[in-house]
């Protein structure tokens, strides 16, 4: 049969509709879907990685000072450098007696310094002398601290009393117990935080400490009478535990 050119025509203008009918179809055919689904390797990674639960305890203990330091010390003035040195001996032979009279062992006062000075009124005029002795008292029984002080008092004018502070004689127990008491407390909360999840309390896996240290010396109360006053020790852990 003989094709006309309009027939012609019109087929070739099928041709091309059937072609760009079809090729958005090729498109999305061509193009594939991702899976959501893990792969079987990685849901036995997931599985053996366990959860883990970090948890904080603190652990408080209370400080009471058992130990009293004194700074004293003894003064005397002459118008030679040996009158004043001689001066000031006697003075601290003096203050060691009534020491020992209150109870404080010779081992509990230590020398802490000595000097020897010239005083002037118009340098290079010498007026006199002045020597001093300063001695470290500790007071391991504080119920006696009131009368070690009045003891230093009675040496008399020679006498010099410049600081009193409090301490614990014994911190390293102290310490040792604000961490026992820390960790119980992180070990509680686990598993009890554990148990609302309904889950297993396993392996601890890492442990840190925060804390600050204890201090050294207690600033004396401002009361009429000796009073050492007290303090805390606060001692932070970080667990981490394994939830099975």
């Amino acid at each position: 049969m003989r094709m006309t050119k309009f027939s012609a025509a019109l087929a070739a203008t099928a041709f091309v509709l059937a072609g760009a009918q079809a090729a958005p179809a090729l498109a999305v055919s061509a193009t594939p879907t991702p899976s959501s689904r893990p792969t079987p390797a990685r849901a036995r990674a997931d599985a053996a990685t366990p959860a883990e639960l970090v948890i904080a305890g603190r652990g408080t203990v209370q400080m009471i000072p058992d130990v009293m330091r004194l700074n004293v010390g003894v003064e005397a003035r002459g118008q030679r450098a040996g009158e004043a040195f001689a001066g000031v001996k006697a003075a601290a032979a003096k203050l060691t007696q009534v020491l020992r009279a209150a109870a404080v062992a010779d081992a509990d006062v230590r020398t802490s310094d000595l000097t020897l000075s010239a005083e002037y009124d118009k340098y290079p005029k010498v007026t006199g002398y002045r020597a001093t002795q300063g001695a470290e008292v500790i007071v391991r029984d504080l119920s006696r601290a009131d009368a070690v002080i009045d003891a230093v008092a009675a040496v008399g004018e020679e006498a010099r009393l410049s600081g009193i502070s409090f301490e614990v004689s014994r911190p390293a127990a102290l310490v040792r117990a604000a961490r026992a008491a820390a960790f119980r407390d992180a070990q509680s909360r686990a598993r009890q935080y554990a148990g609302l999840a309904g889950r297993r309390l396993g392996r601890l896996v890492k442990l840190e400490e925060e804390g600050d240290a204890p201090p050294s010396r207690f600033v004396m109360a401002e009361k009429s009478s000796i009073s050492p006053g007290h303090s805390t020790l606060t001692i932070t852990v970080r667990a981490v535990y394994e939830l099975l």
